[in-house]
Order: C-alpha cells, then structure tokens, then sequence
C-alpha cells in the first residue's frame, strides 16, 4: 500500500539567488534598465504561416468542440446504423483479466440449475428414435424354405401389427381388456394368452399402463430391428420364424428437469412364429408366440411386479452399470443390473 501521510522533514526553501534581480537592484538611484528597453526592436509583419497558426490558437477550443460533436453524431449513427454485434466485432479485443491462484484441499463452486428439457425424451438416446410405428420397420419379404414371398409378407404383417398393439396403443395400455391384442393369434394359441394376462407374464410382449398413470401427449419412440428365417419347431412342424428386438420408450408427467426424469425405457426379444398351413389344423394356423424377454428402466417396481407399467424414481442401469445409456441400445444385452 502507498503512504499518502506527511513526511518527517519539511522541504527547505531554496537559497535566495546570489546575482541581483534586474528588477529589484537599485542602480542610479531609479534601478537598472533592461537591454532590450534601452533598445527598442520593431516587429516584422506576420507572414502567412504565422496567421494560421495564430487563428488555430484562438479557435482551438471552438474546433475542439465541433470535432468532438462531429466524433459523437458519427459513433451514434454507426450505433444506430449497424448496432451492437458490429461494434463489438469491430472493437479491440478486451485485455486478458489477471486471475488467482486457487486454495488447495476440497472445493465447491456456484452452478446455475440445468435448463428444463424442450421434450421428455430429448437429452436421451430416445430423442433420435422414430416416433410410434415408424420405428418399426420389415425386413424385405423373400420366398424363405418352404414360405413363398407372399407367405413371408402376410406373417411379417402379423407381427407388425402385433407389436403395434401391444407396446404402442394407448387405448390398449389403458384398459383391462386384453382381446383385441389376443384376437390377432391363432385360435389354439388363445387360452395360453389369456392365462399370461390374468398374470404379469405379459408384460415381457406387451405394455398394461397402471389405473392412473399419467403419460404425455408425445408420441412414443421406437428403435429395433426384425428377422426372420425358416425352421421347425420340436414336433417337425416347419414354421416361419420371426424374431423382433425392440427399445420403447414411453413419455410419463414429471416435475423432474433432468433430462429423461420422465422417460421409462422397455426393452424386449420376442420371437414370434407362423406354422406352413399343411402342417397344422385350421384352428392352428396363424401367429403364435414362441418366447418373450423383456427389460424395464425407470419403473414402479411394485406396479411392475403386477405387469404394469408406471413412472418410478429416475434410474437407468442403476447404480452398478458404468453405461447408463445401455437401457436404450436394442443391441445390448437384456441382462442388466436390476432397478427395483
């Protein structure tokens, strides 16, 4: 810090000068007379040069002004003309500021609350899935074994529109009835159906909401793949067998502002199958399923435990899986550290 106070000793005066002042020194009774009134010098006539400067002299204060009101209506039209993205463009870049060193040891630092999501699903993987059905799409139907092109189409329809009821109608997941999905099945293949609705095996093929779940308006997201190849099942039955690995992801009401807080993540292999018409009964004939898994993040544990579907606390992987995004990657295996 700089001492402002007083210093200890005084300044000195300086020495009255040694030579007398030509002012003050008497001479003749009546003082000294300087040279130059004893001979007197005349003036020369001020040459051009000289005029100009003498008038910029007297006028400077009065130019000083008009060039400083003719630099501010300049920089106020500029402002105005191109605004302030362009004078800051157009300025000197600001000098770096001095920092401090940091303490060492533990430390916190102020941090704004992340911004609330545009969408439930956008800071995901979901926000890049097709919305509803257009996730799901069919493998080019071709004569496979005994199947026809026309046979391997009608059983890739079958599965479509199986898949499109069961994990993406809403009118289907909000009520108890299970039959317009159980109606799309061979006859014979019914009661079994009926059986895994009176329980929560459905769950691993199809989506039940719980009595007052409260899903967003958006449209659910879809992301997967189908395959299909031609097969026998255990009694020789030769079959067309179809295999869909699918992530769904459903929109659910929060008060949450992390991104997915609102997001619950179902991941399933179902493999479906469609026997040759010679090898079975009437009653027989049409899609039957063979085997279901199936995967759910971000759930109510309870109302999973009864097949139904409903938000629960945020948690994708949980707290033992170092990629918490696997939930949404149809690639990755449905063998996952448990949530609930």
């Amino acid at each position: 810090m700089t001492d402002h106070g007083p210093t200890p000793e005084s300044p000195r005066h300086p020495d009255p000068p040694s030579h007398p002042d030509p002012w003050t020194a008497p001479a003749d009774g009546l003082g000294t007379i300087p040279d130059w009134l004893r001979h007197p010098q005349f003036d020369a006539e001020p040459s051009r040069a000289d005029r100009r400067r003498i008038w910029l002299s007297r006028h400077s204060v009065k130019l000083l002004g008009g060039a400083a009101a003719l630099l501010l209506l300049t920089f106020f039209g500029l402002v105005g003309t191109t605004g302030y993205r362009a004078l800051q463009r157009w300025g000197e870049p600001p000098a770096a500021h001095p920092t401090i060193s940091l303490p060492t040891g533990e430390q916190a630092s102020s941090s704004a609350s992340p911004p609330s999501a545009a969408g439930p699903f956008d800071g995901t993987p979901a926000a890049a899935f097709p919305e509803g059905a257009a996730g799901i799409a069919l493998p080019a139907a071709k004569p496979t074994g005994p199947f026809s092109k026309k046979q391997v189409a009608a059983a890739l329809a079958k599965v479509r529109t199986a898949l499109v009821t069961a994990r993406l109608d809403r009118r289907f997941a909000t009520t108890k009835d299970p039959e317009p999905f159980i109606r799309q099945f061979a006859p014979d293949a019914r009661a079994d159906l009926r059986k895994d609705f009176a329980s929560d095996v459905f769950a691993t093929y199809a989506t039940k909401l719980t009595p007052g779940a409260r899903m967003t308006g958006d449209q659910l997201r879809a992301k997967g793949r189908i395959s299909y190849r031609a097969t026998k099942d255990a009694g020789g039955i030769r079959i067309l067998e179809v295999t869909t690995n699918f992530v769904w992801a459903y929109a659910f009401r929060t008060s949450g502002t992390v991104p997915g807080d609102g997001v619950v993540v179902v991941h399933d292999t179902v493999v479906w199958s469609v026997p040759h018409p010679d090898d079975v009964d009437r009653s027989s004939n049409g899609l039957w399923i063979e085997e279901a898994n199936s995967f759910a993040s971000n759930i109510d544990c309870a109302a999973f435990d009864k097949g139904l579907l409903d938000l629960g606390t945020p948690s994708f992987g949980g707290p033992d899986d170092p990629d918490p995004d696997a939930v949404f990657d149809p690639d990755k295996t449905l063998d996952l550290p448990d949530t609930c």
